[in-house]
């Protein structure tokens, strides 16, 4: 038998804490996709416990298919009664599953992209993401996370953080936060590259939740903020933004780790609700299905776990649908243009530089599926 051994050992605390109460069941997407007990945190616990006892095969082909097949959503966490650290239970399986050879050859390229700071800031530079306001932060300032993939994919929402946030540092000399090795079977190399990045001191301010999360399980809450909170922090100036003479009607998709590994879900529903008329997207807490790269690993399912929620979108009306995670923007964009519904996507920050706009006027939003 092969089992969890050397750096990617299960904590016994970790794998002892969970009392097997069952409160995680209906919270998790895959459970309700499969009714499979085998597909919910309480089974993957026990399949983890029997991985680490020598039991199971690490590499058996079911232990890998739930290691695979679960999103890494975290939805159980914060139902759960025991405060089961799940996320990085699930991180310590794959370490062991993920590793050499074994890693998924489509997420190889997105790792070595990552890890090669100067490849992720020639990238930002091309895409115009927000410039570098100085080579490293003061140790002292308040500093926004560009984000590697953020910065490619859509660099207008780091020029709108800057834009709304007077006075924000850009350091020119950094790279990527960690979180898609963590996240993709190298949580050391993730652990170093969040220390590396958040060294010298200060707070960093992202616009990612993904990012968020995983920074502030390595270098404590109180050094992390996500942007809505500093918006809030700060009492920047909002104004409403309209269509056609009325307030927009705008709904929100949480980020599943922003949520329920920082409890960060009030302060962009708050920043929203002054911007346009707040709808409730009924779901707004469940994960969309791009969960990191599992969209790209698992596009069968991550689209089984999308559905309902653009059947939901598709009876609200609504003139933007805000997001506050790139992976969740990608996701949903394509989506809401694939189904034909007249919905942009915006991440939050967007839709606050829209708002200050005209500097106090009314900012009018076009519709239709723009990303």
């Amino acid at each position: 038998m092969i089992s969890v051994s050397g750096p990617s050992s299960f904590d016994p605390a970790d794998l002892g804490q969970c009392i097997s109460c069952g409160f995680c069941l209906p919270a998790c997407p895959t459970y309700r996709l499969t009714g499979d007990e085998a597909a919910s945190p309480r089974g993957r616990i026990a399949l983890m416990r029997a991985v680490d006892s020598g039991e199971v095969d690490v590499f058996d082909a079911a232990a890998r298919e739930q290691g695979s097949f679960c999103l890494g959503c975290r939805a159980c966490e914060p139902v759960c009664p025991a405060d089961v650290p799940y996320g990085r239970l699930l991180e310590r399986l794959r370490d062991a599953q993920w590793t050499g050879r074994r890693r998924p050859l489509r997420i190889r390229p997105l790792l070595a992209f990552a890890a090669r700071t100067w490849l992720v800031r020639i990238a930002g530079v091309l895409r115009r993401a927000a410039p570098a306001t100085a080579a490293t932060a003061r140790p002292d300032a308040d500093r926004l996370l560009l984000g590697c993939f953020e910065r490619v994919l859509y660099p207008a929402v780091s020029r709108a953080a800057v834009a709304t946030l007077d006075g924000i540092e850009v350091p020119a000399d950094q790279g990527c936060c960690g979180a898609l090795h963590a996240h993709n079977g190298d949580s050391a190399a993730g652990e170093e590259m969040a220390r590396r990045f958040a060294g010298g001191g200060g707070r960093v301010v992202s616009t990612a939740g993904g990012c968020s999360a995983h920074l502030a399980s390595v270098v404590g809450r109180d050094r992390v903020l996500d942007y809505a909170e500093l918006v809030l922090e700060r009492a920047v100036g909002l104004h409403p933004i309209t269509v056609g003479g009325r307030r927009a009607r705008i709904g929100l998709q949480d980020s599943c780790h922003l949520r329920n590994g920082l409890g960060v879900h009030t302060q962009p529903r708050a920043v929203l609700a002054v911007l346009g008329d707040l709808v409730e997207v009924p779901g707004a807490a469940d994960c969309c299905g791009a969960a990191g790269t599992y969209a790209i690993l698992r596009g069968r399912d991550s689209r089984r776990v999308l559905a309902p929620k653009i059947a939901a979108l598709a009876a609200l009306d609504l003139d933007v649908l805000a997001v506050v995670n790139p992976g969740c923007q990608r996701q949903l964009a394509g989506a809401v243009r694939r189904a034909g519904l007249p919905i942009r996507v915006l991440h939050l920050a967007q839709l606050v530089e829209l708002s200050r706009a005209r500097r106090g006027e009314t900012a009018p939003v076009r519709r239709g599926a723009v990303t």
